[in-house]
């Protein structure tokens, strides 16, 4: 019979990148994956909203400028259903086959972006993270953070503003303020690190966060 420890010590990590607009996530991404690879660890990587084609499908509704504008509730409704599609068929799956999963954005985002963005109340996103996940969460966080004026400069740069990207200076203070005092509330979980500055001091202090986690999950792999 297996024990509940080795199970445990089979089970893939879960790590999650999180910050607003312009910090950086995605172009860190592939960076944290090869590093983990590099290290014999079985990883994938995957965003939010998104991760399976119904979630893809959402994703595309939930940053289209095609649309009238959307409800609040809505918004924060389509984040959870792809979120239960994401964790049923991607997240889930590949943890307990014991790979590590690493995504672009999950549920902090949520707190963050519909919660201190959108001003839904704490406790209607809690009931919902709850019953669609279950005790599901990251196994580590990182906030990726920087002030509002220099990530929308950044954002600025990739092109054509999405639903999001279009939102005032005071709505991305207010989720940046959100995810600070997450992290601030959790550090067990979260490790922040300084995006301001250049992307190779930004990096290193991000895969050493990385190295953290697997010397305590891995010994010897790190």
């Amino acid at each position: 019979m297996t024990s509940p420890s080795a199970t445990a010590e089979r089970r893939g990590r879960f790590i999650c990148l999180e910050g607003i607009e312009g910090v950086g996530k995605s172009t860190h991404l592939g960076a944290v994956v090869a590093h983990l690879q590099a290290r014999g660890i079985t990883t994938v990587s995957t965003r939010e909203p998104g991760g399976t084609p119904l979630g893809e499908a959402v994703r595309g509704l939930l940053l289209s400028r095609d649309y009238p504008p959307m409800h609040a509730d809505t918004e924060l409704l389509l984040m959870f259903a792809a979120r239960a599609e994401h964790l049923r068929h991607f997240i889930l799956p590949a943890l307990d086959a014991g790979t590590w999963v690493v995504s672009d954005r999950f549920t902090d985002a949520t707190y963050a972006y519909q919660g201190g963005g959108r001003g839904i109340a704490v406790e209607r996103i809690a009931a919902l993270e709850d019953w669609v996940q279950g005790r599901v969460r990251p196994d580590l966080t990182i906030l990726l953070d920087a002030d509002v004026a220099t990530g929308l400069a950044r954002a600025g740069k990739r092109g054509e503003a999405d639903r999001f990207e279009q939102e005032t200076v005071d709505f991305f203070e207010r989720v940046r303020a959100v995810y600070r005092e997450r992290a601030r509330l959790a550090p067990d979980r979260y490790a922040v690190v300084d995006a301001r500055r250049d992307l190779v001091q930004v990096r290193a202090a991000l895969l050493s966060r990385i190295d953290d986690l697997l010397a305590r999950s891995v010994p010897g792999a790190s």
